[in-house]
């Protein structure tokens, strides 16, 4: 047949179980309405895999196609793999996660900070959320140097007393416990204990060849300053832009991000990746094993991950259990917004949105952007969603949202 150009290639590829279709057509949708530029999405139910779905480009210069094994950089995901880390090492006797934070690092108990706790690091509770002091390029690879400069600071409120997300010294904060206890880092932890045992995708470190075929990440829209009656659209955490009788901490948090002095911008712009050609795709920040937010992995890998923990194979189920009990909710300092979190662990809040059947029982967490990985023990499942297209909200994303509620509503639970 003549006049027509070559056939384009599916834009989704993979499999879903035939009990998982609507999933399926969740994930054609964000490609559909030109949410996605590439993604992927991988779900396991009781050990088995049941959703494994990617599409689109890696690359949006070279339109180099996202394969099944694409890896990317996930932001914030890599908080939940620091965390089981750590806690392998408490289920070991090597840590003590009630236990002061200067037990086992003497320089940590300046400027104020000798009660804070390990738990405290965790959950956000202990008032160190910034990096005074501009980290150079050249130090980016430097995490104890990094760690040390944080040990010198005074809290910015009396640790235990509030939470507020620490987006980047989380990581390097308990980071540094991990290598105080173990000798080693978490990137070499997960890498010989994690993701080499269980064959995962993972890295927190990423070699040469892992990123010279990650996917690029791209932005997608930006904030714009509020307008009465206007939105600044998004999904669950959509920004309501006219706040209303008694005002919406959504319109707050808007707010935030637009200031460039807020403590959210000063909490997520310290170490800076766009100090760095191509920003967060440089080589060094994908190498530099940040762990808060170095995490390059596929979606399965995630998603396997998720699956091993659910399983009781990465931790005890008690030690699980626990681990994701909620030890704080409510108003966060820096997102300006209610989050939860349990050990290291996001709980469901707005800064976490789940469907109504995931609720109780769903832990895990964002990435910037909107990354996504979610275990869930009552259900059996473990999921990831990754992509390269940055959404403009805070955090959590629609895209993400539609998929796990196709998932649950799969199950018969919504």
């Amino acid at each position: 047949m003549t006049g027509q150009g070559p056939t384009k290639e599916p834009p989704v590829q993979g499999y879903a179980d035939s009990r998982f279709l609507r999933v399926r057509d969740a994930f054609e949708h964000n490609f559909a309405t030109g949410e996605e530029l590439g993604a992927a999405f991988a779900v396991y139910l009781d050990g088995e895999p049941v959703v494994d779905l990617w599409g689109g480009v890696a690359d949006r210069h070279t339109g180099r196609p996202w394969q099944r094994d694409t890896p990317v950089l996930t932001y914030s995901c890599t908080k939940a793999i620091t965390a089981t880390v750590l806690l392998r090492l408490a289920e070991q006797g090597a840590v003590d996660v009630t236990a002061p934070v200067a037990e086992v690092w003497p320089q940590f108990a300046a400027a104020g900070k000798s009660g804070v706790t390990v738990e405290h690091l965790l959950t956000h509770q202990a008032g160190l959320p910034v990096l005074e002091q501009p980290v150079p390029p050249e130090d980016f690879g430097d995490l104890p140097g990094i760690a040390a400069r944080l040990a010198a600071q005074p809290p910015l409120w009396a640790p235990g007393t509030a939470h507020g997300y620490h987006a980047l010294t989380y990581g390097f904060l308990v980071g540094e416990v991990v290598r105080r206890v173990a000798g080693t880092s978490v990137g070499e932890l997960v890498a010989d204990e994690i993701a080499g045992p269980g064959g995962l995708e993972i890295w927190l470190g990423a070699p040469d060849d892992v990123v010279s075929r990650a996917a690029r990440l791209s932005a997608g829209d930006r904030f714009t300053r509020p307008a009465a009656k206007s939105r600044v659209r998004g999904g669950p955490m959509a920004v309501s832009e006219d706040p209303g009788p008694g005002g919406d901490p959504r319109y707050a948090a808007a707010l935030a991000a637009l200031d460039t002095g807020s403590l959210m911008n000063r909490a997520m712009g310290n170490p800076n990746p766009n100090l760095l050609k191509g920003g967060a795709n440089h080589p060094l920040v994908m190498a530099a094993g940040w762990p808060a937010m170095g995490l390059v992995t596929t979606a399965p890998g995630l998603a396997a991950f998720y699956r091993d923990l659910v399983a009781g194979e990465l931790l005890g189920l008690g030690t699980l259990r626990d681990a994701v009990r909620r030890r704080v909710r409510g108003p966060d300092r820096v997102l300006m917004l209610d989050s939860s979190f349990g050990l290291g662990y996001m709980r469901p809040a707005l800064t976490y949105p789940v469907p109504g059947a995931a609720r109780d029982t769903a832990f895990g967490h964002t990435g910037l952007g909107g990354s996504l990985g979610l275990g869930d023990t009552r259900h059996g499942l473990g999921m990831a969603y990754t992509m390269n297209r940055l959404s403009q909200v805070i955090t959590g994303s629609m895209r993400a949202y539609r998929l796990v509620e196709a998932v649950y509503r799969s199950l018969g639970r919504d």
